[in-house]
């Protein structure tokens, strides 16, 4: 095999992955991306798109449910699992595709096949083999390698927490039910596991939640936490807080699960089981064991210009470590191809700047510091507050349950952090996102003018209300 040369490889052609090689191709640079499996990452082909189109369709689901508010009529309401889930995979499918046809455009050469460090180039820079089924496929140089290999769901085998395929499920297999179970039990409640039990839950299943920790969504401000767990029990949902599962037995047909709650346990068996508790990176059989790469805690190290200790090698994405977000990822991947490249005005990412969306029902939006985080680091703040009940529009929509609350510093006026839960919340975010990338205080923002009848409008009001000038509440 002759070895082929880039300036730039990438190890990973998911949303951290392709977006890097297209900048660098952009920028002028002979880039590849070698990925082993699908393009798009687990992202596009196993997370943040095709559950999104299971949740429009349990969505769709419970609007149908409930046509009567709306003075409308539906009889027979009911669903076909398979084709729920052909066009989730359809859609997943066609994004894939639309990957590959832009990284084509930009002349980013793609290999198939499964990439590994194999040390440095005598040209500098490193060399990469690339293997697949077992069999050599390429052997590559380039002056800059960035690893973005993702990660994988977290399991504990010591405690049972172990995904078989059947009856205890990680998130690929709860995107693919041959039916929709009539029992379920969620081990987790952050973004992954609350959009899988609210899905399962609208879609008629009964729905148990447990969380080790003392509140659900726990990385929301704790006011948000709060209001989701009143909605969620509204609905149904059976919930578990400052619990654990001790155990798991399966049987014939079902699972038997011991929940610790305290001092207290007690038994649920439900048809399926959801692990939820995390992921870990992919850092093994990537070549990093002699290199100067520092793996801690399941993460590749890198400085904030996602440099590894190995000269000429980095890592983005959740390999990283936090947050786990699509679009942290190819933010990362920007600011290290920029920063190779020399770029003029190239900046580390700030975290707090990146916003987080989960899309269960109501849906929970946030960026930057929570109540008690901003307290926590030295500022006198000032907090607003809007409820959805008070906004023309939510209340049209039929969705008046919800909230909207920001944190400001009360000297400054700066936006330390906005928090979200209700309808649509998952789009409205990015307008205080943009404030706080603006650096926008509160004078900006009240000088704002939204338009009338939206949801936005609760955004300007929350503001008002942190300066005790809200109109309609």
């Amino acid at each position: 095999m002759a070895e082929t040369e880039f300036d730039l490889i990438v190890v990973g052609g998911g949303p951290g992955g392709y977006v890097a090689a297209i900048r660098a191709a952009q920028l002028g640079m002979k880039a590849a991306v070698v990925e082993r499996e699908h393009l798009g990452g687990i992202c596009l082909n196993w997370g943040c798109i095709p559950t999104k189109a299971l949740l429009r369709t349990s969505e769709v689901y419970h609007l149908m449910q409930n046509a009567k508010e709306y003075g409308l009529s539906a009889k027979d309401i009911s669903f076909d699992a398979e084709a729920i889930v052909k066009r989730s995979r359809g859609i997943a499918g066609q994004l894939s595709k639309g990957v590959a046809h832009l990284l084509k455009k930009n002349k980013v050469e793609v290999i198939d096949g499964h990439g590994k460090l194999a040390g440095p180039s005598e040209s500098g820079g490193g060399k990469l083999a690339v293997t697949k089924d077992g069999k050599d496929v390429a052997d590559l140089k380039a002056k800059h390698i960035i690893l973005a290999t993702g990660a994988r769901a977290r399991v504990m085998p010591d405690a049972g927490l172990e995904p078989d395929g059947k009856f205890i499920w990680t998130y690929k297999e709860a995107m693919v039910p041959e039916d929709i179970p009539k029992s379920l039990l969620v081990i987790g409640s952050g973004a992954i596991g609350i959009e899988f039990a609210s899905f399962y839950h609208d879609m008629g299943a009964d729905v148990t939640v447990v969380e080790m920790l003392d509140r659900i969504v726990p990385a929301e401000d704790a006011e948000i936490s709060e209001f989701a767990l009143k909605q969620f029990m509204k609905q149904g949902m059976n919930i578990h807080t400052g619990a654990k599962v001790a155990k798991l037995e399966k049987g014939s047909s079902t699972v038997k699960a011991t929940i610790e709650i305290g001092d207290k346990s007690e038994t649920v068996e439900v048809e399926r089981v959801v692990l939820a508790i995390g992921i870990t990176g992919n850092v093994e059989d990537i070549g990093l064991e002699d290199t100067k790469i520092e793996v801690e805690k399941g993460h590749v190290k890198v400085n904030e210009w996602l440099e590894t200790g190995e000269p000429g090698i980095y890592a983005i994405g959740d390999l990283v470590g936090p947050p786990w977000l699509a679009h942290k990822a190819s933010h990362e991947g920007v600011i290290c191809v920029e920063k190779i490249a020399g770029q003029d005005g190239v900046h580390p990412l700030h975290t707090l700047n990146i916003p987080g969306c989960t899309y269960c029902r109501p849906q929970i939006a946030s960026v930057g510091l929570s109540e008690a985080k901003a307290k926590e680091a030295g500022h006198e703040i000032k907090v607003g507050r809007f409820p959805f009940v008070g906004n023309g529009k939510a209340i049209a929509l039929g969705e008046d349950q919800g909230m909207i609350k920001t944190v400001f510093d009360a000297k400054t006026g700066e936006l330390l952090g906005a928090h979200m839960i209700g309808a649509e919340v998952t789009e409205l975010i990015q307008g205080y996102t943009v404030a706080k990338s603006m650096e926008t205080t509160e004078a900006e923002l009240m000088h704002t003018v939204f338009p009338h009848p939206t949801l936005s409008e609760m955004m300007h009001e929350s503001v008002l209300d942190a300066f005790g000038r809200a109109i309609h509440f």
